[in-house]
């Protein structure tokens, strides 16, 4: 009993192994990944505005050693442009994460993790922002958006983030009910990865 149970501790060692590498590559990537797409996403949003009212788009930011942002001029409705930021900011990925659930993808819950991600960081940005009138918010402030209504987006999308975060552990090989990484999931979440950030180095500049 001694022997087998010995033999089948030295079987699992090298899956284990395995395990934790994939393990590592794939919370890394989703991690930089997230950082990265949100970032690209939101700005899309901006310039989705900016065509949507005749604005010009002069220049996309999105290098990883900066903060990303969008310059439009002229820019007939900054409004719509600013809020189109966090707005596609957080529905685009919620979206994508939905179809692929629907579709039954074994990577959907790298996506339900981005989608969270989105919600929790677009939402902060805009709750937390409004009290120095940061970035985005200074222009909402400015041209007629109310001070709850910003505290109104964050009380949405932070909490609806967590949400989508709960119980998702275990698809990262954390926790009590963890299940085997995929090393192909792991370093398909590497190469978007590192495709965004390549993005972002080329992208705009300062």
């Amino acid at each position: 009993m001694n022997e087998s149970t010995t033999l089948l501790a030295n079987d699992r060692e090298p899956t284990s192994r395995h395990d934790q590498f994939s393990q590592a590559v794939l919370i890394v990537s989703t991690l930089v990944g997230s950082w990265l797409g949100m970032q690209a996403v939101h700005e899309f949003g901006h310039v989705l505005g900016a065509w949507s009212t005749g604005g010009d788009v002069e220049r996309v930011v999105l290098h990883p050693l900066t903060i990303s942002r969008t310059d439009v001029s002229p820019n007939p409705d900054p409004l719509l442009v600013v809020w189109m930021g966090p707005l596609i900011g957080v529905l685009l990925p919620v979206l994508v994460w939905t179809i692929a659930a629907w579709r039954k993808w074994h990577s959907a819950f790298v996506l339900r993790f981005f989608a969270g991600f989105c919600l929790v960081a677009n939402g902060l940005y805009i709750a937390v922002g409004s009290f120095w009138s940061i970035g985005d918010c200074g222009v909402m402030l400015r041209h007629g958006t109310a001070l709850w209504h910003l505290w109104l987006f964050g009380v949405i999308t932070v909490p609806a983030g967590f949400a989508l975060w709960n119980l998702q552990g275990k698809y990262f090989g954390l926790g009590p009910d963890a299940r085997p990484v995929s090393l192909r999931i792991a370093w398909g979440t590497f190469a978007v990865a590192a495709l965004l950030l390549v993005m972002g180095l080329c992208v705009g500049g300062s």
